[in-house]
């Protein structure tokens, strides 16, 4: 499950940003605990970035406020209990674990990890034909060193999918090659319909192993909440900073503060759920326009026994693309869980959202039956996500679009008059669309808070 794994060995050296989240929470600027300030900062929104940054400025001294529109913390870190086991609705992975800041978090918050390993995997084509593995490690390294190139035919005007199927023609309706289009590349990168085919392999990543949360992703917002005032069920309707002290309406109570950092999800933002007074300035008003926001959902079914391949992967290549064609054996991660993780992409990520439980098994199990035989029993449980739908989200995360130009990452990043700060893996120009994306800008936002003091 490598994100932006294709462009892993082109990367000539990371930032600074290599260090643990100890590290990064202290700076020359660090106050004492007991020292406070007289300074008020309201947190829009509890997710990752939002309780990293209300965690830093506590810890500086100042009075802050976390208001949460959800019943709990953790935004899209959100884990699903109810079958007595963790499912992960939203992040699930640490996407290396070298020098990446969520590594330390994790140990520090309790979070239990487990290696995935890509290599543990069969393929599958339509009639259960097992695909030779040399077969899938041969187009899987073409692939790659397509994806290291094809941006020199981009075209700023033209889709990674247009581009594509101008220089690979014999490729775009091979089975093989629409599974590894979607889960290589549109699962990591956005629609590939509206990819940019010049910005399509931005961002940098960690090296290491990929590693998989166990207990729930969500162990890392509560861990960064504990001591923290959070607000939840709280919805902000309109930030007002048109005077020294910044008015915050939050279900028709309005709290003044010194100072906000909004770190609502870009589809949020996009909606224009939030009223801002005066009105956002041109240039992140067209970022947010300008960025794309992907859609992932996910889809676990349970088994009293398991009937599929001990392998950690199972892909399967049917004819429509982005549906049901990957899967995760649930049971080498956790020996006495019985259930398989698959997901649905982009658009058809979209459209399951109309579609019911009994529909969502139909399809899925079409796919099973034609690997596993029509003997193979139905699930007993299916748990299922609705991004695109969830008001608190309207997506999964952002991605780099045909209209989008690099700098809109950090035009959202800038903050308003010293007053209106903006934080989420969408202000994160090099780690978009993750989760030490969002972690990391709160954390930069917070000491920039913590500079003008």
């Amino acid at each position: 499950m490598q994100r932006r794994k294709f462009i892993k060995d082109t990367l000539t050296g990371l930032p600074l940003l290599l260090m643990t989240p100890s590290i990064l929470a202290s700076s020359c600027n660090d106050k004492d605990d007991n020292e406070s300030n007289d300074k008020k900062v309201i947190v829009v929104g509890g997710g990752i970035s939002g309780l990293a940054a209300a965690k830093k400025l506590k810890d500086n001294g100042f009075d802050v406020v976390v208001l949460e529109a959800q019943d709990k913390v953790g935004g899209r870190l959100r884990t699903n209990r109810t079958l007595g086991f963790d499912f992960d609705e939203g992040a699930s992975w640490i996407h290396g674990v070298d020098g990446n800041p969520i590594t330390a978090l994790a140990q520090q918050a309790g979070m239990n990890t487990f290696e995935t390993i890509d290599n543990s995997r069969k393929s599958y084509d339509i009639g259960g034909v097992l695909r030779t593995a040399s077969a899938y490690n041969n187009a899987e390294d073409e692939l790659y060193t397509i994806l290291n190139s094809m941006m020199n035919s981009g075209n700023a005007t033209q889709s990674f999918e247009t581009i594509f199927a101008n220089l690979y023609p014999d490729k775009v309706n091979n089975r093989l090659w629409k599974f590894l289009l979607s889960t290589y590349v549109t699962f990591d990168c956005g629609d590939l319909n509206n990819l940019s085919s010049l910005l399509y392999n931005e961002g940098e990543e960690f090296g290491g192993a990929e590693k998989i949360a166990t207990n729930g992703y969500d162990t890392l917002a509560n861990f960064l909440a504990n001591g923290l005032a959070i607000q939840c069920n709280e919805r902000v309707s309109k930030i007002d900073y048109s005077n020294s002290k910044i008015k915050v309406t939050h279900n028709g109570v309005i709290t003044e503060a010194d100072y906000v950092l909004v770190t609502v999800p870009l589809g949020v933002l996009k909606a224009n759920t939030i009223e801002f007074t005066p009105s956002l300035p041109n240039t992140k008003t067209n970022a947010i326009q300008k960025l794309g926001m992907n859609c992932v959902n996910k889809f676990l079914l349970t088994w009293d026994n398991a009937f599929w391949d001990d392998v950690q992967y199972i892909s399967y290549t049917p004819e429509i693309k982005d549906k049901f064609n990957y899967f995760v054996n649930v049971k080498k991660i956790n020996p006495n869980v019985n259930a398989l993780m698959t997901f649905a992409y982009a658009d058809y990520a979209r459209q399951t959202e109309s579609m019911s439980d009994a529909q969502i098994i139909d399809e899925i199990m079409l796919h099973l039956k034609d690997i596993y035989g029509n003997t193979i029993p139905n699930p007993t449980h299916l748990l299922r996500t609705k991004w695109q739908t969830n008001e608190n989200s309207l997506g999964s995360y952002s991605y780099t679009a045909v209209s989008t130009e690099m700098h809109h990452f950090d035009d959202l990043a800038e903050e308003i008059n010293d007053k209106v700060f903006f934080a989420g893996e969408h202000t994160e120009v090099d780690y978009f669309s993750t989760v030490h994306g969002a972690y990391l800008s709160g954390i930069r936002e917070a000491n920039k808070i913590i500079d003008l003091i």
